[in-house]
């Protein structure tokens, strides 16, 4: 599997990513990565039909992401990684998943988070998450589209 893109966007498969991540990417497959959202069957159907014509689109759980994301039969794929929070990517990393990058594109405020940017809200379990993944050496930048420029997040939570 060739990803070419992991972001965590709790909108998930939206205009930007149909269009903008899509094209600059050049994936032939999205693949939401949600255990509440695989568990949900409207909202997996209408993730799927938001996909861009030509691009497929899978909704997994974290347990299914561990079980195929080796799996020689996405071996010839372009992909893209969506998350809704960096705790199940860190728990797919600490299993073996390489990643070199991981765009954080949105994370709504909710009660107990901080806001670091306009877009992307924090609380202490996405921090603990986040540092882990710095450790590991993937790049964290805050983008909403591939123009905008590359923040770092972890310079955010020095401020």
């Amino acid at each position: 599997m060739d990803i070419r893109l992991a972001r965590i966007d709790d909108r998930l498969i939206h205009g930007q990513v149909a269009t903008t991540w899509a094209k600059q990417t050049g994936i032939n497959r999205i693949i939401v990565i949600s255990d509440e959202v695989a568990k949900d069957s409207l909202r997996k159907f209408l993730l799927q039909e938001a996909a861009p014509p030509g691009i497929q689109s899978n909704i997994v759980t974290v347990a299914r992401m561990l079980e195929i994301f080796d799996n020689a039969l996405l071996a010839s794929q372009k992909v893209m990684l969506l998350f809704t929070n960096p705790q199940d990517v860190e728990v797919l990393v600490r299993k073996g998943l390489q990643l070199d990058s991981l765009n954080i594109g949105g994370m709504r405020f909710v009660g107990g988070k901080r806001m670091v940017t306009n877009f992307v809200s924090v609380d202490e379990a996405d921090i603990a998450s986040f540092r882990y993944l710095d450790s590991q050496g993937i790049e964290l930048d805050v983008r909403k589209v591939p123009t905008d420029r590359k923040v770092h997040l972890m310079d955010l939570f020095e401020k």
